[in-house]
């Protein structure tokens, strides 16, 4: 971005001094990291983004090098204090970071030596179907449900530890000689922002924890008899607090001495950050995948239809939390990532649009994007992607309309849940991610829908849902998450509303043949087939890339150099 106008150098702080005042949002998703400062009324002043390397060794399988994360943190904030330097805004100027994060993503590393022991586990990972299988063999999936609010499934992060216990001798050594940690990517960055091995601190946000089946979702706190389901010490994990505190302060770095006030995980950020805050209120974030979050207020509420039930946010450890049900589409931009790097159908992601655009519907094509099984309201680990309707009058448009088409069908599928599980119809629905950037997608959405979508100005609800948190624990601007009205003039850049067409009989039509292809795609892979994650035991120096990994796709030479000092930080 350009650099700031005048007026955020006179941006008032709280104690009514004039002074330039920001806060700033790390956020870490599936395949980049970005650093961006907000103003008192949530304007991104400035930001600095990275992707970093993506990892599929096996099929099914996704990793990420911790210290890939870890790099790119330190190349985004680095980036972001020259940009202040060149816009001649002091560094003291930020007062305050959050961090949000793609959740369930799991990482181990040493305690003793703050290495990691593993590649991360990214979240859409798949390789512990079998792992699933083995613990639900006795009493279902949703053996712990009445607990934790989730059901058994690859997505969470005690299947994907376990795996690793039972995989990697390096993570069971660790494990037994009570030297390992485990955390999510929150955990892991705010470890290494506050000195790592030198006294890091090892915490986890209550929305983080609430993704890992190991905390009890009522008391939200960590819960014995999951840890003996599981197999777990308790000495292994963070310790669990709020999503709005002063945790700790960067103890490296242009920003050394900032307070580190805010955490919570993406989707539960977005939620915050389009202020979603009161009970009813809720949104849909289309990243990597597409998640519907709806606001449930103090009391845990129970699915009955699909959903899951997870904590929203706790705004301040003296607060009580607040809790959602949400549903979760595996696949949704990445879907748009796999036609352009894998059937190489476009050359850029914007592209899909003009694509799709070129026809007037399908062609009857359905393209269940199901590559590492289906999550809510399906949860079907064994459903397989899958192209139907193919004809010789199919062409890539159709296919690329299919797949823009296919997280709308699936966004229905959750809605038609939540509906069915909070008794209330929603009338509208918030939006934000990657994919509402496309006018054709989001009209597409409205049509299946048959509702209309409200998608704002600024899109960067993610990170903003972390300053907010950030900027709430210090009370900077008068921002305090208990009482949405302090927030009323942030994020109020204006929406852009999409209206749907009024062909109820059309829009019956393609719902209808979005579930024959539903069933098509279920209970393809058969559970007599072996496992992917049955083989062999694997050991670090096997599996671990090396620490310096560089950014890929680098869309601006400046913003993806490696930076050799955030190596440094980073090892």
């Amino acid at each position: 971005m350009g650099h700031p106008d005048n007026e955020y150098a006179n941006a008032s702080a709280s104690d009514g001094e004039t002074e330039a005042a920001f806060v700033g949002a790390i956020d870490c998703g599936t395949t980049s990291t970005r650093f961006i400062l907000f103003d008192k009324n949530a304007n991104p002043v400035l930001t600095h983004q990275v992707e970093y390397p993506q990892h599929y060794p096996y099929p099914g399988w996704h990793e990420h090098d911790p210290f890939d994360l870890i790099e790119s943190m330190y190349i985004c904030m680095d980036g972001v204090a020259d940009k202040m330097d060149a816009a001649g805004l002091p560094l003291d100027a930020v007062k305050a970071v959050g961090i949000t994060n793609q959740r369930e993503t799991t990482v181990v590393w040493d305690r003793e030596s703050g290495q990691p022991l593993y590649n991360a586990i990214v979240w859409d990972d798949a390789r512990t179907a079998g792992t699933v299988r083995e613990l639900a063999a006795e009493n279902g999936p949703d053996v712990l449900k009445d607990r934790t609010g989730m059901p058994l499934t690859t997505y969470f992060s005690a299947i994907k530890l376990k795996w690793l216990m039972e995989h990697v001798q390096e993570v069971k050594d660790a494990h037994d000689e009570d030297r390992l940690a485990f955390g999510t990517v929150d955990s892991w960055f705010l470890y290494n922002l506050t000195g790592g091995p030198e006294g890091g601190l090892h915490l986890i946000d209550v929305t983080n924890a609430s993704r890992t089946l190991l905390m009890n979702i009522k008391t939200r706190a960590w819960d014995d008899s999951l840890l003996s389901f599981f197999s777990l010490s308790p000495s292994i994990l963070p310790e669990i607090r709020s999503s709005s505190e002063v945790y700790g302060h960067i103890e490296h770095g242009p920003f050394k001495g900032v307070p580190i006030a805010g955490m919570l995980g993406d989707q539960q950020a977005a939620l915050v950050g389009q202020k979603c805050l009161r009970a009813g209120e809720a949104k849909n974030t289309y990243g990597t995948g597409a998640f519907l979050l709806f606001n449930t207020g103090e009391e845990v509420q129970y699915s009955k239809h699909g959903l899951i039930s997870t904590v929203a946010y706790q705004a301040g450890p003296n607060n009580p939390a607040h809790y959602a049900l949400e549903g979760s589409v595996s696949v949704a931009g990445s879907a748009i990532t796999w036609l352009r790097d894998n059937l190489e159908l476009i050359d850029s992601a914007a592209e899909i649009g003009e694509l799709a655009g070129q026809v007037h519907d399908t062609g009857g094509v359905y393209f269940v994007t199901a590559f590492a099984g289906l999550f809510a309201p399906y949860w079907d680990s064994t459903a397989t992607g899958t192209l139907i309707g193919l004809t010789g009058y199919t062409t890539k448009s159709h296919i690329a309309r299919a797949t823009l088409e296919a997280a709308c069908f699936q966004t229905r599928a959750i809605l038609e849940a939540m509906n069915a599980d909070s008794g209330v119809e929603i009338q509208i629905l918030r939006v934000d991610g990657g994919m509402t950037n496309s006018d054709l997608a989001m009209q597409l959405q409205s049509d299946i829908l048959g509702l209309e979508v409200e998608r704002p100005t600024m899109r960067e609800s993610t990170a903003l849902g972390s300053a907010i948190m950030a900027g709430s624990a210090l009370k900077l601007w008068g921002w305090d998450v208990t009482k949405p009205e302090t927030l009323d003039e942030v994020n109020t850049a204006g929406n852009v509303f999409f209206k749907p067409h009024d062909d109820d009989k059309a829009r019956a039509r393609q719902w209808a043949g979005w579930k024959r292809a539903i069933e098509r795609a279920k209970r393809w892979h058969a559970t007599d087939e072996p496992d992917a994650d049955e083989p062999h035991s694997i050991h670090v120096q096997d599996k671990l890339p090396s620490a310096a990994g560089t950014p890929v796709d680098e869309p601006n030479e400046k913003d993806t150099q490696p930076n050799n000092n955030a190596k440094a930080k980073a090892k």
